[in-house]
């Protein structure tokens, strides 16, 4: 079954359908990761976008439960060069493409996603929509018209979409050293794995969740997860986070969490051109001087001029660019010096892979006892 794959520049892709036949409209992103499909697919930070899978050989292994991220698959759209014929691995409970059938995710393959990617690179993200089966059949300018009338990234507001159906709570096995409040705006099952493994107890509370609500559960910290969607869209959760910062109850956000922090704290965030999507994203840590290979998927970033210390235009002090992309300088951690309150741009929890930036989950542990110690 043919498939197209059209920009909202113009350009087409011809392929073949792979998934769910149909129509399917998002930004168009690339994701780098060599390995990980399955994660990427069930990442809700992913929601909204058609992902195009950079490693040529994608479905090699199939699916299985247990590495699923959430509870569905979030991409709009799924655009790989090479799917795999065959399933050939013991953990796999099926393929890849009944996966996407099951979610109805609609996807193109038999492309050169080289030659897209290099076309994302140099014009940047964009919308597109993949059209197969009888939705291909329209005319070149109907499906031109279809995409330009979809939704942009900027502005839109995704949190509501991702997050939790109702509050829910887990604890720690054993040794139990403190009380995370988790704002659920897309998490991933792996942070909160991360969480239980260090003896914290946590309660996801949905996206709308107000700063009373989180502090009568009596958290020693509140944490902000990843998520879709532009920042500067979530002024209700921007304001929760001053509330919690005002209470100087210890913070911890990622991702969409760390751009949220960041204009609580009084600072712009702006859309990249391209985005940092992957597992293979080198960080620099300014103050330890390690590089750090993270796990990425953002397309909006905190906007910090220079990289001395500056004042938080909202008064809360003394703020550090704790994190640095190496490939372009883009913000990726803060640091408050004045109030317990850090983030980072990226995902620590890194399913699937790279564990550099664990590290920054036993941090948390450590802000959370010297709180405790000081109080």
């Amino acid at each position: 079954m043919s498939a197209v794959l059209v920009l909202e520049d113009g350009r087409t892709f011809r392929g073949r359908a792979y998934g769910a036949q149909g129509r399917s409209l998002g930004e168009l992103v690339f994701a780098t990761g060599m390995t990980g499909y399955q994660e990427t697919l069930t990442d809700p930070s992913y929601a909204g976008q058609i992902v195009v899978q950079t490693a040529p050989h994608i479905g090699n292994t199939g699916v299985n439960a247990r590495d699923e991220e959430s509870s569905r698959v979030w991409v709009a759209g799924y655009v790989v060069r090479d799917p795999s014929r065959v399933v050939s691995n013991f953990r796999a409970e099926k393929s890849l493409e009944e996966e996407l059938i099951n979610y109805g995710i609609v996807g193109i393959s038999g492309i050169d996603t080289r030659a897209l990617t290099r076309h994302l690179r140099d014009k940047g993200a964009m919308r597109a929509g993949i059209f197969s089966g009888t939705a291909s059949e329209a005319s070149p300018e109907m499906l031109l018209a279809i995409v330009r009338g979809g939704e942009e990234m900027t502005g839109l507001s995704l949190s509501d979409t991702v997050t939790t159906a109702e509050d829910y709570e887990e604890g720690p096995k054993v040794g139990e050293v403190g009380r995370v409040a988790i704002l659920d705006l897309g998490i991933k099952r792996s942070t909160i794995e991360h969480m239980l493994s260090r003896g914290l107890r946590v309660r996801v509370f949905g996206a709308k969740t107000d700063a009373n609500t989180l502090l009568a559960w009596n958290p020693d910290a509140v944490f902000y997860s990843n998520g879709p969607g532009d920042p500067q869209a979530a002024a209700g959760q921007v304001a929760t986070l001053r509330e919690i910062l005002d209470a100087r109850i210890p913070f911890f956000g990622i991702c969409f969490g760390n751009q949220l922090l960041g204009r609580a704290l009084g600072f712009d965030t702006y859309k990249l051109p391209f985005g940092h999507r992957g597992i293979n994203q080198p960080v620099l840590d300014r103050k330890t001087g390690k590089v750090e290979v993270t796990a990425h998927n953002h397309g909006f970033a905190v906007k910090i001029a220079g990289r001395d210390d500056v004042e938080s235009p909202n008064g809360y002090g003394r703020v550090r660019v704790s994190h640095v992309s190496l490939n372009d300088d883009c913000v990726e951690g803060l640091e408050c010096v004045d109030i317990p309150a850090f983030s980072v741009q990226y995902h620590p929890e890194a399913a699937a892979g790279p564990h550099d930036s664990s590290y920054l989950f036993d941090r948390l542990v450590e802000m959370i006892q010297n709180s405790k110690v000081s109080n």
